[in-house]
């Protein structure tokens, strides 16, 4: 089925009102839309790529682009030209609408392309020379780019049968392969054994068929006899023209570890595995392998140089290249009349146990000893098997910042070779994922809360579960005519490590207002108080940049994280103490980042963003189970917490990676938080510090108005946008909970409502409360309410929200004049000073304006006076020489840097 089906998303709204809110701000020319300035918003649209090089050796690559509202309908098509005027093929289809019908992000997939190209809308797109078609009418499926056939299982555990390039099969019997440990032992492992499972095909579904871009999606669980887990979810992805096609490999976790038990499932290995037909001889097959950059190991399976005798000068080079090599009888026949003493090489692998070293060796083959061949610090993650006559080339994306992974070719000297990609090395310690405490005597719920006032952990028996957590790797394939010379090999291998992608530049988003209109703007240095605070974006950026490396935030199930809390004393991260180790999104790192990549454009923030929001959406939540739907707080493990809440789940996050790429498995994710309501029936968030007996009640559900709310109705905004399969119920609960909100005696400010599951609603409370937390708006609250103040019509609602932007920062006085009661003990000003900056735009109050700013500048989280440097570290107060910015904490950093961001969008004439 497509992904999105073509139909309008959102009835017609009132926008008028909205834009002349904006005028003030933003200037009148911005409100009122001038004479052509529809045809203007239509201007054809420059797109590059974010880093040199362009699409390179990959096999396609998919943006999204936003289009301001009213411009565009849904029948619109799109053509894309180069720099020379060329047409480009182009496979466009809408990916979120306006209220009004319109589109408002369109997806478009591309083939081709190496430099920048232009999209313009209303000509017909461009044809491929070569389409790519999809057959699905018998027991397999079929899928041509042109160039190359993947035929694909329908059921059974081959899930790829064939890899075919013309006539020739270059690669066949693609299968996915787990290797389970049941039994762990923590000191010496001695005979270990394990159980291998295969994955099995549970259901196959073709998402797109062409002309440009195909895609096809298997689902299933790998099996051994009667036993199927570890869920899987694959998606293949193909392009016209293309040599190659692309692998989303997610696995989610139902195993069973039990803390201080030494039995359980863990995993030994996670791979996929191909079988690669052999046909040439030993001494024209080739083996490759990255090493660091794009360097390789070249080798023949049958080497003829360096051998005593030599085979001539052009004999050589020409197996060094990978070209086939003239008759042996025209070799010198001292050579040739000995290749049968010449050992064939036919095993192969390539370990990164860790983020700073990989080992390479070979053997001859099985049953006989390994040599040493080589080794290095960061592997490329690549690797090529074949020969002359067509070779397989392979490549697990962020193979060492994943680590531990594994290259492994085995039988080369055979007729037929495998590969295998291990997403999870079987040469590193088995996958334990249990618990890392015995609790401590924290049997009750009041010595629960002793020790989160000690740790800052909130522990609970049985909670820090890794059940239904999940993982997402990407890989490569290409299916060579004969082994690639080697300026193609480092192609192939720069795609396996930085993946080409296409974007629309910051003026583009900016234009169309998406993502909350007028939070974000080009950085701007025109004065020296705008030019200080992009100074101090910038450090934090970097300097977060370079702790992931000198802290060696990588691996498996960490990579894409950073940490929340700096131990001075130890200059250390404090990675071991409670809830402050892991950040898991707490107060909304992940924003920063995108907002910081929106307003840029610049590649490095959109790599570090994009690494974040594949482990935040998937490492972080549960995908299955009794808590699905809820993320975990921060803590030492990802999943440690007994803090499962609705906040970490956001789909606020993952809707930038989603709308700037159309990435299917965010698209998952993302339709999956649509029901999370649900899961307040599941676990009572207050449990702990309740004094009377408590029943969820799914007719008076407590679901606060700020950390709450914002995760649930950023699923429904982004299911109604996307008209996904439950818009209509996703549409109902956005204007329905806003309506109640509204109608609270005190709206945002009563803190939290009674909501009924069935009808979508909040009670509106008899009587006003105020129940102001520091936490409700800076999971995205604000991004969110700029979203839907831009889309619907609601005066309550705008003045229910602009009235919690004025008083959270209001002086305690102002508070009890507006509300009978002052809102307590705060903090966060300065994050919430872009609440002040957003009000004031809105309202048009010159007050609020200066405010925002003084909030910014002279509250708490940092000031102009902070040390705005790293001081150098060294041995022995460090384990590795680096820096430190000992005054560094990551809620300051994202609370200041959305601010800075939100507030130079909205008051940067205003400042003081």
């Amino acid at each position: 089925m497509s992904p999105i089906p073509r139909r309008s998303l959102l009835k017609a709204a009132a926008v008028a009102g909205a834009a002349a809110q904006f005028s003030w701000a933003l200037g009148a020319k911005d409100a009122e839309a001038a004479p052509g300035a529809e045809a203007a918003d239509a201007d054809p649209v420059a797109l590059d790529w974010l880093e040199d090089g362009g699409l390179g050796a990959a096999p396609g690559s998919t943006l999204g682009v936003p289009w301001p509202m009213g411009v565009h309908q849904e029948d619109q098509t799109f053509a894309l030209t180069d720099a020379d005027g060329k047409a480009v093929p182009v496979q466009s289809w809408p990916i979120a609408y306006w209220p009004d019908g319109s589109l408002k992000w369109t997806a478009h997939a591309v083939g081709s392309g190496s430099g920048k190209l232009t999209l313009t809308a209303g000509d017909t797109p461009a044809a491929p020379d070569k389409k790519v078609t999809v057959d699905k009418s018998g027991g397999t499926v079929d899928v041509s780019t042109g160039v190359i056939t993947v035929r694909i299982g329908k059921d059974g555990t081959t899930l790829i049968k064939s890899v075919r390039r013309g006539s020739t099969e270059i690669a066949k019997n693609g299968r996915l392969v787990l290797i389970r440990q049941p039994e762990i032992e923590d000191e010496d492992q001695g005979t270990v054994r394990t159980e291998r499972f295969e994955g099995a095909i549970g259901e196959v579904t073709v998402e797109q068929e062409g002309p440009v871009r195909a895609v096809v999606r298997i689902d299933g669980k790998h099996r051994k006899g009667s036993r199927s887990w570890l869920p899987f979810s694959i998606r293949l992805y193909f392009y016209a023209g293309a040599d190659s096609f692309r692998m989303v490999h997610t696995i989610t976790y139902d195993g069973n570890q039990e803390p201080g038990k030494a039995s359980g499932d863990f995993v030994r290995g996670i791979g996929v595995r191909f079988t690669v037909p052999m046909r040439d001889e030993s001494y024209d097959r080739h083996i490759r392998i990255g090493g660091e950059g794009t360097g390789l190991l070249r080798e023949a399976v049958k080497g003829i140089t360096g051998l005593r005798r030599d085979p001539g000068a052009a004999v050589q080079a020409a197996q060094y290249a990978g070209e086939k090599l003239p008759d042996p009888s025209t070799w010198d026949q001292r050579v040739t009349t000995r290749l049968q003493y010449i050992p064939e090489w036919g095993d192969y692998t390539l370990s990164q146990l860790s983020a700073d070293g990989f080992t390479l060796r070979k053997r001859t083959k099985k049953g006989y000893g390994w040599i040493g061949a080589g080794g290095g610090k960061r592997a490329s993650g690549f690797g090529y098997v074949g020969g002359v006559s067509g070779g397989f080339s392979f490549g697990l994306r962020d193979f060492w910042e994943k680590h531990p992974a594994q290259l492994d070719i085995r039988d080369a000297h055979t007729d037929a070779a495998t590969v295998t990609l291990w997403l999870w090395s079987p040469e590193a310690q088995p996958m334990d994922l249990r618990f890392y405490h015995d609790g401590m005597g924290q049997d009750t719920y009041p010595e629960q809360l002793e020790g989160l006032n000690i740790t800052y952990e909130d522990y609970e028996p049985g909670f820090g579960t890794p059940y239904g957590i999940a993982r997402t790797s990407e890989l490569l394939f290409w299916a060579n005519e004969s082994t690639p010379a080697p300026a193609k090999l480092a192609e192939q291998v720069e795609a396996v490590r930085v993946l080409p992608q296409l974007a629309a530049p910051p003026k583009q988003l900016i234009k169309a207002k998406v993502f909350g209109p007028g939070l974000y703007s080009e950085p701007d240095r025109s004065t020296p108080a705008k030019a200080k605070i992009e100074d101090h974006l910038d450090f934090l950026f970097t300097y977060y940049k370079d702790q992931v490396e000198q802290r060696r935030w990588y691996g498996f199930w960490d990579y894409g994280d950073i940490m929340h809390t700096y131990d001075t004393v130890r200059h250390q991260w404090r990675y071991d103490i409670g809830g402050y180790a892991w950040d898991n999104s707490e107060l909304s790192p992940d924003l920063w980042l995108w907002f910081a990549y929106l307003r840029s454009g610049r590649a490095d923030i959109f790599r570090f963003a994009e690494a974040m929001t594949r482990h935040t959406g998937e490492v972080d939540v549960y995908h299955i189970g009794q808590w699905a739907g809820l993320g975990t707080r921060h803590g030492v493990q990802h999943y440690a917490d007994s803090a499962k809440q609705q906040r970490i789940a956001n789909t606020t996050y993952r809707r930038y990676y989603y709308f700037l790429t159309a990435d299917e498995r965010v698209g998952d994710l993302m339709h999956a938080n649509v029901d999370s309501d649900e899961t307040f029936l599941a676990l009572d968030p207050l449990r702990k510090i309740r004094t009377e007996p408590y029943t969820p009640d799914r007719h008076a559900l407590s679901i606060g108005f700020g950390t709450d709310w914002s995760g649930l109705v950023s699923a429904w905004l982004t299911e109604w946008e996307r008209k996904g399969p439950k818009w209509e119920k996703a549409k109902a609960r956005v204007l329905s909970t806003m309506e109640t909100i509204a109608a609270q005696p005190n709206g945002f400010v009563q803190g939290s409502g009674l909501y009924d599951l069935d009808t979508g609603r909040f009670a509106v409370a008899a009587t006003p409360v105020v129940g102001v937390s520091h936490l409700s708006a800076v999971f995205g609250l604000n991004e969110l309410c700029a979203e839907l103040i831009h889309l619907v019509d609601m005066p309550a609602f705008n003045k229910a929200y602009f009235d919690y932007c004025r008083y959270f920062n209001a002086t305690k006085a102002e508070q009890a004049a507006r509300y009978g009661s002052n809102f307590g003990t705060l903090l966060l000003f300065q994050g919430h000073s872009r609440l002040d900056a957003y009000a004031a735009v809105q309202t048009g109050d010159e007050v609020l304006a200066k405010r925002a700013w003084t909030k910014f500048y002279s509250s708490d989280g940092y000031t102009e006076s902070s040390p705005w440097k790293t001081e150098k570290l060294s041995g022995p107060a460090a384990l590795v020489e680096g820096s430190e910015a000992a005054w560094v904490s990551t809620n300051d950093t994202a609370l200041y840097g959305l601010a800075a961001i939100e507030n130079l969008a909205l008051l940067g004439d205003k400042m003081p």
